[in-house]
């Protein structure tokens, strides 16, 4: 989406357009790189946030470079330490606060009162394009998402990125990149998170971390989800190779337009 923007301005980014990218802290390593060789190999300017505990609300935002970035979680445990509390699939403050919300207070304190929101939300995703459509997002913002309009589907993707001479290096099975997003999200298939908690045992330390935080929602160790076991649990049952989870489960869909 962003290449089409560029192509259809000769090559560089129209003055009235910036781009954006909120990091949570648990973007794989691939992901940061990725985000940046897009903005040094296209010549455009990237815009790098995260959230911050700012006691004031419109001050919860922080402008970072690919070097600062947060690698392990920083913003999001700050968010999850003011709320006092897990997002759950219920509740999924997560995205709307750590990577919305600071775009929306990043703009408004550049002084922007209205704007389009691009989302890379392709032709074959109906669900979220109609989501899209039918929700009112306020006088500030208006989501749009030019590639579904245009037809796009992830084989269009696929094929766009196999004749760039960089991609997102991570794997990807029939368009999908199971290890994209926050690491261990909690809507990811649970056979899924248990398979990258195998592969990388390190990665569930973070999530095991936060459920054994003395919340006031449970402060015996609250759960990002109350139908599965902890990450701890998973963590020990992966080092056991043992099977716990439903290979059929769905994952939940996690889109800033959700």
């Amino acid at each position: 989406m962003l290449y089409q923007v560029l192509h259809a301005h000769g090559g560089t980014l129209p003055s009235e357009a910036i781009v954006c990218f909120a990091n949570t802290g648990k973007e794989d390593e691939a992901t940061l790189q990725f985000v940046k060789d897009c903005s040094d190999r296209w010549n455009v300017p990237i815009t790098w946030l995260e959230y911050a505990p700012a006691e004031v609300t419109k001050d919860r935002w922080k402008e970072v470079t690919f070097v600062t970035a947060s690698r392990n979680g920083e913003p999001f445990e700050a968010l999850i330490r003011k709320r006092n509390v897990l997002p759950n699939p219920v509740s999924r403050f997560c995205t709307v606060e750590l990577k919305v919300r600071t775009i929306h207070r990043y703009l408004k304190a550049n002084g922007w009162e209205e704007w389009d929101s691009m989302l890379g939300i392709r032709a074959d995703e109906q669900r979220r394009l109609a989501k899209i459509g039918n929700q009112d997002y306020g006088k500030h913002e208006e989501k749009i998402a030019p590639l579904g309009q245009a037809g796009v589907t992830k084989e269009v993707v696929g094929d766009f990125w196999k004749s760039q001479p960089f991609d997102l290096g991570l794997p990807n099975h029939n368009g999908v990149t199971m290890h994209g997003n926050c690491d261990l999200c909690y809507l990811k298939r649970g056979a899924q998170i248990l398979s990258l908690i195998q592969e990388k045992p390190e990665r569930a330390l973070w999530w095991a971390r936060m459920e054994s935080l003395g919340l006031a929602s449970q402060p015996q160790g609250a759960l990002f989800r109350s139908d599965r076991p902890s990450y701890a649990s998973m963590l020990k049952f992966s080092k056991e190779q043992m099977t716990m989870f439903d290979q059929n489960e769905e994952t939940i869909a996690c889109f800033c337009g959700d």
